[in-house]
């Protein structure tokens, strides 16, 4: 009898885990999604499309080791350098994105590479918050592994 009441209440946790998964592979699809988008707003040196994924505070390590706070400055780096280097562009290829359990945190790692900067790529990572139902990045890593 005791089996008879444990196997709803167990089947009912399977369905909320397998729910949650799938939810799960929902938000990394999303931030796949996201991450093609920027790399295509780069392409097209669109500082807007870039810009529109990061969080007010977002802070970035570009790949020499430099440092910015805040998406109005960092988004202002970006024009400075489009303006400077017509022919610049970086292409991020995520190889895994961790959702955390909350749902509201993922973790994306991968490579770069570079055309007409001071480092061909290496590998970055960044951290992703799900804010109203939208993912955007808080942080970005890049470090230069690779010489031109």
């Amino acid at each position: 009898m005791s089996f008879l009441f444990k196997l709803p209440f167990l089947l009912l946790l399977s369905a909320l885990f397998a729910f949650k998964q799938t939810d799960y592979k929902a938000d990394v699809e999303i931030i796949k999604a996201s991450r093609a988008a920027s790399n295509n707003a780069i392409a097209k040196h669109d500082v807007d499309g870039i810009s529109k994924y990061w969080l007010p505070d977002f802070v970035q390590t570009i790949g020499r080791g430099i440092t910015t706070t805040g998406k109005d400055s960092i988004a202002a780096g970006w024009k400075q350098l489009f303006k400077i280097n017509k022919t610049v562009a970086y292409v991020r290829t995520p190889v895994t994105i961790t959702v955390g359990d909350n749902g509201i945190m993922a973790w994306e790692t991968g490579n770069w590479t570079a055309t007409n900067s001071y480092s061909k790529g290496g590998n970055y990572s960044a951290m992703w918050r799900k804010i109203d139902g939208s993912w955007k990045l808080q942080a970005e890593l890049f470090v230069s592994l690779r010489k031109l």
